[in-house]
Parts: C-alpha cells; structure tokens; sequence
C-alpha cells in the first residue's frame, strides 16, 4: 500500500515564501511509472479544494488563485513532489494535503484527481501539513 508523506509547512508573514514535500512510500516499479499528485488545500470551515497538480504526462496545472505565484514540480524517484509558494497572503492560510493516483496517467491530472476526491477514490492523501500566513 502506497503512504504519502508530506513536509515543509509552517508559518510565515505575508509575502514570505514556503516549500512543501510529498513522497510516495511503497509504490512498485508499475504504481511509480504512472501517476497523477497533486496539492489539496483545506482553509478552517471551508471544503478541500484544489491547488496545483502534476502527472508522468501531465503537464502542472493550477487554480486560478496561485497561479504565478506556486510552481509544483516533480521527481520521478519515489515518486515526489514539490509546492514552491511565494508571494503568500493570509487567504492560503489552510492545511495542505498531497494526493496521488497510481492507477492511470491522465494527461489532465487536475480535473482527474479533482473528480476523485468528488467520489472519494484517491488512492492515497497525505496527512496533512499546515501553512499559516500572517498579515
């Protein structure tokens, strides 16, 4: 069974900058072969909602509100992902989770892995690391 493990949160004023890991564990040499990750962001009270996703084919892609500001990237050892946040303002305060998918490489993994977490069929989340950005 494949275990994501995340790092890189904490805390930091406005216009700071953050870096978030995710590495997959367990993964054979088929499930580290085809992948979609991505970046989940849930904010207190409110739903879990997409932030950037990357794939084996799938090009990064990002909700409107981080894009030129986060960058994900990848390394196909493990596999692992980065979120490279800059320019951080107190609305990406949220707990941040990693995704993945192992079973298809989409070559869309935003809407893929969206759809997913809609039906609650993400093979792995992470546990969670929480970012807070102070005015």
């Amino acid at each position: 069974q494949v275990h994501l493990v995340e790092s890189g949160g904490g805390s930091v004023q406005a216009g700071g900058s953050l870096r978030l890991s995710c590495a997959a564990s367990g993964c054979t040499t088929t499930t580290s072969s085809t992948y979609c990750m991505g970046w989940f962001r849930e904010a207190p009270g409110k739903e879990r909602v997409p932030v950037a996703t990357i794939g084996t084919i799938s090009e990064p892609e990002y909700t409107d509100s981080v894009k030129g500001r986060f960058s994900i990237s990848k390394d196909n050892a493990n596999p692992t992902i980065y979120l490279e946040m800059n320019m951080l303002n107190p609305e990406d305060t949220a707990t941040y989770y990693c995704a993945a998918d192992f079973t298809a490489g989409a070559r869309h993994c935003y809407t893929f892995l969206v759809a997913l977490a809609m039906n609650s069929a993400m093979d792995a989340w992470g546990q969670g690391t929480l970012v807070t950005v102070s005015s």
